[in-house]
């Protein structure tokens, strides 16, 4: 009897083998981050999507058991991130407090925020309020991961608790170190969204889609975070397993630029199509500042400056630092296309942005900016312009 106590103690319940126990960590992992993603991030903080009710429980009870965390503090924190990003009221950002401590320290993070009476107040209204909410998920916090680990103890013995410890720091590694921390640091852009946003990795496993963390941060209440052809959103596609299975629905996509009949003058539905399609018709304006840069190569232009300005030539200006904007303007002087190509996007930028004038000064000012652009006799601005009117 004793022997067979010990034997439970150091091997479990299931005898399970190293392989089916670094399965279960695996499995279990993968529908924590799953559990964020779907439920907390796309339609419990962003409505994005409406879940099943049955669906939506699977993961608030999962997520009990394997964070801890409280869906209204997550919600409320993340709406403020949103609100405030980049900011010092940030919650979470390495713009403002340094990506060793977002990376480091980003749990801690988390819990100073979720004390805050007020992010909640303003942030976390819309989730759930039931009776197991109040009785049980937020009121008994870590009883729900301390009953995984007596699951994981009784399961798998003195191992249980090692993979305990795993599924216990996925989130903080994760979402709260990597994706908040180096998710606004490095990687790639898509997009010239109004933060420090990058996209991790075109697809991936571990984050459940959200590495695409700029593709969200340009469009916050989609479904859907994958926006190129080659990028692989894991949420999105559980997501369409469930809307397949009539247990989800979305609420909205990421808008996809159409093209119609070129259009002979800037009227006003066209301005409010082009201030819809902003994010593409910028993204296009970066390429062809990055072609327009490497034109200037092959003529024979100042490549050491050149080259120090093509990490840079595509981005927003409001978003670098003195040194990068220092280095803009030595490369506007030398390089007269380069100095037009920069100054009217600027220009463009306009039409959308710091501007208190009417919705008719603002037709005018595309009006002329477009007729500049395509009397340039820089054909990137022209077909920039071409495609302006395009929009449908």
């Amino acid at each position: 009897m004793f022997d067979t106590i010990l034997n439970t103690a150091a091997h479990g319940l299931l005898h399970a083998n190293g392989w089916e126990i670094l399965a279960y960590a695996a499995l279990t992992t993968h529908l924590t981050i799953v559990s964020v993603t779907i439920f907390l991030h796309r339609a419990q903080a962003h409505r994005a999507l409406e879940l099943h009710p049955a669906v939506a429980h699977v993961f608030r009870f999962w997520l009990w058991l394997s964070t801890g965390m409280v869906t209204r503090e997550w919600v409320a924190i993340h709406r403020k991130h949103h609100a405030r990003c980049e900011t010092d009221d940030d919650p979470h950002s390495p713009v403002s407090r340094g990506l060793r401590t977002v990376l480091l320290r980003g749990s801690e993070l988390y819990r100073a925020e979720a004390g805050n009476a007020q992010t909640l107040a303003q942030f976390g209204q819309g989730t759930p309020d039931d009776w197991i909410e109040r009785r049980l998920y937020s009121r008994y916090v870590w009883q729900g991961v301390g009953a995984l680990l007596v699951a994981d103890v009784l399961m798998f013995g003195a191992l249980g608790a090692t993979v305990w410890a795993v599924q216990m720091l996925w989130i903080p590694i994760w979402a709260a170190g990597v994706v908040n921390g180096l998710g606004h640091f490095l990687g790639y852009r898509n997009y010239a969204s109004r933060d420090r946003s990058h996209n991790l990795l075109p697809w991936g496993l571990l984050i459940g889609g959200e590495e695409l963390h700029n593709n969200h941060h340009t469009y916050p209440t989609s479904a859907k975070l994958s926006l190129k052809w080659w990028e692989f959103d894991v949420g999105w596609m559980y997501i369409s397993v469930l809307r397949a299975l009539r247990l989800a629905r979305t609420r909205k996509l990421p808008p996809k630029a159409r093209l119609g009949a070129l259009r002979g003058q800037v009227d006003l539905a066209l301005l409010h199509t082009v201030i819809a399609n902003r994010y593409d018709l910028m993204a296009r304006y970066a390429r062809a500042l990055r072609g327009a840069l490497r034109h200037e190569l092959r003529a024979g232009g100042s490549r050491t400056l050149l080259r120090a300005a093509r990490r840079v030539i595509g981005r927003d200006r409001d978003m670098l630092d003195a040194n990068a904007n220092a280095l803009l303007d030595e490369v506007a002087r030398r390089h007269p296309l380069l100095d037009q190509l920069l100054r009217m996007r600027e220009e463009l930028k306009s039409v959308w942005e710091h501007s208190s004038a009417s919705a008719e000064q603002l037709r005018a000012q595309l009006q002329d900016w477009c007729q500049r652009a395509e009397h340039s006799g820089i054909g990137a601005l022209r077909e920039l312009s071409l495609r302006l009117r395009s929009y449908a």
